[in-house]
C-alpha cells in the first residue's frame, strides 16, 4: 500500500488482453487509440511476464478479429461531426488525432460545396451566429464569428458569406442554389 492507496498489480499478457477486450467493448476506438491505451496501462502498472509486452500487436490482432474497425470509427465520427456542423478540416484533424490512416480519412474529407455550405449553416444555427443572431453584430462580434467558423474547420470564404446574410431565408436560398 502506497500513500493509503493499493498499488495495482503489474500486467501479464492475460491481464493486458482482458483490459483490451474491456476497452474495445466499452468504447468506439481505433487501432492506434487501443495501442496507446495499452501503452499507458503498461507505464502505470508495469509488466510481470517473462515475454515482452506488445500492445501494438494486440491492437492489430483486435483489428483483424473485427473488435476494432478504423473505417467504421472514421465514418461514424465524420457523420457525428457533420451533424454538429463541423467543417471538413475539423473532421480531418479529429480523425488524424484518433490515428486514422490518411487513406481512410481522405475520402471522408473530400470537398463538396453544397455539403460544406450546409454544415456551415448548421454550425451558425447551433451557435446562433450570422443570420441566426437575434441582435445586429458589431465588428468585434463578426470577427469572433469568423474565428468560430475557422476553429470549426470551415473555409474563410464560407464563413464570411454566411455572416454577411441578413436573414435566415437568405442563407436558405443560397443553400438551395447548390441543388
Amino acid at each position: 500500500m502506497v500513500g493509503g492507496l493499493i498499488k495495482p498489480q503489474p500486467l501479464t499478457a492475460a491481464k493486458m488482453r482482458d483490459l483490451a477486450l474491456t476497452y474495445a467493448a466499452r468504447f468506439a476506438t481505433t487501432e492506434a487509440k487501443l495501442a496507446s491505451y495499452l501503452r499507458r496501462k503498461l507505464r502505470e502498472r508495469g509488466w510481470a511476464d517473462d515475454t515482452s509486452p506488445e500492445p501494438e500487436m494486440l491492437a492489430a490482432e483486435f483489428t483483424s478479429l473485427g473488435y476494432v474497425n478504423d473505417q467504421l470509427f472514421a465514418e461514424g465520427k465524420a457523420a457525428a461531426l457533420g451533424r454538429k456542423g463541423m467543417g471538413k478540416l475539423r473532421v480531418k484533424s479529429t480523425l488524424r488525432a484518433a490515428g486514422i490512416a490518411e487513406a481512410i480519412a481522405q475520402p471522408l474529407c473530400e470537398p463538396n460545396a453544397s455539403e460544406d455550405f450546409e454544415r456551415a449553416l448548421k454550425f451558425a444555427e447551433r451557435k446562433r451566429i450570422g443570420p441566426y443572431c437575434l441582435s445586429p453584430p458589431d465588428d468585434r462580434a463578426r470577427n469572433r464569428w469568423v474565428g468560430a467558423f475557422l476553429r470549426a474547420g470551415h473555409p474563410p470564404q464560407i464563413a464570411y458569406r454566411i455572416i454577411n446574410f441578413a436573414h435566415v431565408r437568405d442563407a436558405q436560398e443560397a443553400l438551395s442554389e447548390f441543388d
